[in-house]
């Protein structure tokens, strides 16, 4: 039996049991008994990591605590947000250069260094003329980089190539498909000249000490340009937040095929490349299976400011993220988030300037819990702005959780949103092909319905820049 609301291609293994059940009472059928269901595995205390199933034992009481005490989807956010505030204004601007900034927050305003252009320019080839027409040309003409050209007077003309410096007393440039030569070598115009025309004046664009970008902004590669435009070689800019990443599940493998219970790391390669893309400087990535000491020794000689770890989040016999982090002494900020996929995801503040991020192992929970708790912290310690919330109609209904925010992959077609199936916590295929994550409110959204949407930083800016 399927039940109603589930879409083609979406089996009843990729919903919680409280979900499955839901959607069934909601179609007037018999609810189908909880064992005929298998649970979700970020729903159950067990391992929980890679593509694994974890326990099927009744939730233990501490997993009942959490999921009772779990912080709303938006609510969590905001928490990871101003969890970094007092580092991030704590931490010291460095000075780059250009080759090295893209992608890093300004720390102080680009004030411009000179004006811009520097001098008068033409704006394109042709002729540099003075007075009316027609005008007696000059044998040498004048490139873009020599300095000092000779005075015009009323009359005269002479060839000028474009960003070449405007010769004293010119009146315009003629353009070169605007101009023709008689037998006698007069240049006449084709078309009536305007005083200044194709001329760019000294300071067109900017006076030098005018503010060119307020600090905060995030240097582009046309940011870049107008830097080097503007007279820099270096700029100030807020560093990247460190991070490290900690693999945890003795049942990863770091190539070849499963084989024999144990699965593919698929968190390993895939998060240092996304937490780069989130304005991340990866100082690491560690493999440490199941292992509550080398976890402890882990968070307490790590010198980044951002841990993340993967798996472990539940409370399973090999779950070692929440006794370790009780061990250190750590404040537990976030401890389980209303959301589907990823609800047993964490954040905690190890130290004064160190912070911990928890996701759980399965690969589209552990994207939910990077952009539910990762990327708004990082955001705060990169200097990025808050980007502005928009929304989008869905072009199909969408499945919800009846208690929880549901992040549902999307494809961005036109003016509409297409969720995408094969969304469940353990599955990547969906979220590979999306262009975004839709922010499905409790009990579903219909077709036509608006629903946030939480851009995936490849689509929005391309893989070269945002990832380098």
């Amino acid at each position: 039996m399927t039940a109603p609301g589930i879409r083609d291609g979406q089996d009843a293994e990729d919903l919680d049991v409280e979900e499955v059940l839901a959607l069934v009472k909601d179609g007037n059928r018999p609810a189908r008994p909880a064992a005929d269901v298998t649970p979700d595995p970020e729903a159950t205390p067990g391992h929980g990591h890679g593509h694994g199933h974890g326990s099927q034992a009744s939730p233990s009481p501490e997993a009942r605590h959490r999921k009772s005490s779990a912080t709303p989807w938006a609510d969590a956010r905001t928490r990871a947000a101003r969890a970094a505030r007092s580092l991030a204004a704590r931490r010291t601007p460095v000075s780059v250069t250009l080759e090295d900034a893209l992608g890093l927050v300004l720390a102080a305003p680009l004030t411009a260094l000179t004006d811009l252009p520097s001098f008068d320019t033409s704006a394109m080839d042709g002729w540099a003329v003075a007075g009316p027409g027609p005008w007696a040309v000059r044998d040498e003409g004048v490139l873009a980089g020599q300095d000092g050209p000779a005075r015009l007077v009323d009359g005269e003309a002479v060839p000028i190539a474009t960003g070449a410096r405007i010769p004293p007393d010119t009146t315009a440039v003629l353009r070169s498909e605007h101009g023709r030569t008689d037998e006698k070598g007069r240049l006449h115009p084709g078309r009536d000249l305007q005083h200044g025309q194709d001329i760019r004046p000294r300071g067109q664009e900017c006076r030098s000490g005018d503010q060119l970008l307020p600090a905060g902004a995030v240097v582009t590669p046309a940011v870049l340009g107008l830097a080097a435009a503007a007279g820099y070689d270096t700029l100030a800019a807020v560093p990247r937040p460190r991070v490290e990443v900690l693999v945890l599940g003795d049942e990863l493998l770091t190539e070849g095929r499963p084989h024999d219970g144990l699965i593919r790391d698929a968190l390993g390669p895939m998060l240092p490349p996304w937490l780069r893309a989130m304005g991340a400087e990866v100082v690491a990535l560690r493999r440490l299976g199941d292992d509550a000491e080398a976890l402890y020794r882990a968070l307490t000689t790590s010198a980044a400011d951002l841990i993340v770890t993967t798996g472990g989040t539940a409370a399973g016999p090999v779950d070692h993220v929440h006794p370790t982090l009780r061990r250190l002494g750590a404040e537990l900020l976030v401890d389980g988030v209303e959301v589907r996929p990823g609800h047993p995801m964490l954040l905690a503040r190890i130290t004064e300037d160190r912070h911990l991020v928890g996701l759980p192992g399965n690969p589209l929970a552990a994207v939910s819990g990077l952009l539910t708790l990762a990327e708004p912290l990082l955001r705060t310690l990169a200097g990025r702005p808050t980007p502005e919330p928009y929304t989008l109609p869905l072009r199909e209904a969408a499945h919800g959780h009846p208690q929880d925010t549901r992040l549902v992959p999307v494809v961005l077609r036109g003016d509409h949103a297409v969720p995408l199936h094969y969304n469940g916590p353990a599955m990547l295929r969906g979220i590979a092909a999306a262009d975004a994550l839709a922010v499905v409110p409790p009990g579903g959204a219909r077709a036509g319905q608006e629903a946030e949407l939480l851009d995936l930083p490849w689509a929005a800016a391309g893989i070269a820049a945002c990832f380098t």
